[in-house]
């Protein structure tokens, strides 16, 4: 009985590999964010052209200045994903530093005269959120110091399932040695 289910499990696992699935799929969302990123840049190189060219005409500054918001958005995004690729994490502070951006250029553009003032009261009132998120995630402990708790934890993760591997790899050498080999082995040990 104990041999059927030893045997149903070694054919699961030659079948259905969980960590190559699992780095076949970062992989794959690697290479959608540096498709992104690449795809990010030359819009940003056009963006910068189209700038360009909007400054050989007159000059219309709340046009340049739009135009100037929204490349720093774009530099930022890209900032982020730039993060992503380097941590496998997104930069809750970059992310923060986005939408501060995004919303004060949407203000920018509309112009605050002629925004509703319930709108202007709800813009407010989001940007203090966000002033007050990006305050706090300064100030905990754990960001602060450079400490990424899920980094520890992913660490130490990995660690233990490579000393697990390197148990098993030892254990098959073993159970392939000769029985005069093992024994050698345990009266050495001892």
């Amino acid at each position: 009985m104990y041999e059927s289910t030893e045997n149903a499990s070694i054919q699961r696992d030659s079948w259905l590999n969980l960590d190559r699935i699992v780095q076949a799929l970062e992989l794959t969302q690697d290479l959608i964010v540096i498709s992104l990123c690449l795809g990010l840049f030359g819009f940003m190189v056009l963006q910068i052209r189209t700038m360009f060219l909007a400054l050989l005409s007159p000059l219309q500054f709340h046009t340049i200045a739009a135009d100037i918001l929204s490349l720093l958005i774009l530099v930022e995004l890209f900032r982020l994903l730039i993060i992503y690729l380097q941590e496998q994490r997104i930069s809750i502070g970059v992310a923060v530093e986005v939408s501060i951006v995004s919303v004060l250029r949407e203000v920018f553009v509309r112009g605050i005269l002629e925004t509703p003032s319930a709108q202007v009261f709800a813009t407010c009132a989001f940007l203090l959120v966000l002033g007050v998120l990006l305050v706090i995630r300064v100030w905990l402990p754990p960001t602060f110091d450079g400490i990424d708790p899920e980094h520890q934890v992913s660490q130490r993760h990995q660690q233990n399932r490579l000393t697990k591997e390197a148990a098993e790899n030892c254990d098959r050498r073993n159970d392939t040695s000769s029985p005069q080999n093992s024994t050698s082995r345990i009266r050495q040990g001892l």
